[in-house]
């Protein structure tokens, strides 16, 4: 059974997100261990300069860094990743467990990701060309990895 871990920078708060992804993870403990990890987002002005924000991502890499399991496929979701249908991820998810056993996807808070921890990544994914909070990502990030899953192994989810 593979080991998938979930980086998040920012915590969900909202009653209806964190039930969402409850669902989710309940459901993926059949194909695979998974451990989401929070980070804090760091704090910012409320019109924070270019330099601000590239401080702020700079010292979430560090921490993104730190908690990417040893060994792990790093799967950075940023505006600029790759889009790809269902049966496309099951299938590079599938590619991916080959050669790793441990799988890393990270989420950046409102800001996205640094380029150092995209840099890490042997996928840059992208949900889709339109703009989501990223606490909704999270809920559709995990129910992405379900469906995957649920692909790879002839489920009945995905019809």
């Amino acid at each position: 059974m593979v080991d998938v871990t979930l980086i998040c920078v920012g915590k969900l708060k909202e009653k209806f997100y964190k039930d969402a992804c409850g669902e989710y993870i309940k459901r993926l403990g059949a194909y695979c261990r998974l451990t989401v990890t929070e980070l804090a987002e760091e704090r910012k002005a409320d019109n924070p300069s270019r330099a601000e924000i590239d401080a702020a991502l700079s010292r979430e890499a560090e921490a993104i860094k730190r908690a990417v399991p040893k060994g792990a496929a790093v799967i950075a979701l940023c505006v600029e990743g790759r889009e790809m249908s269902s049966p496309e991820l099951a299938n590079k998810i599938g590619e991916l467990t080959t050669s790793f056993q441990k799988l890393c996807f990270v989420i950046g808070g409102s800001d996205g990701l640094s380029e150092e921890v995209k840099s890490l990544a042997k996928l840059r994914l992208s949900m889709s060309p339109m703009t989501f909070p990223h606490h909704l990502a999270r809920v559709m990030v995990l129910e992405q990895l379900y469906r995957a899953f649920s692909i790879m192994n002839g489920g009945r989810y995905h019809k």
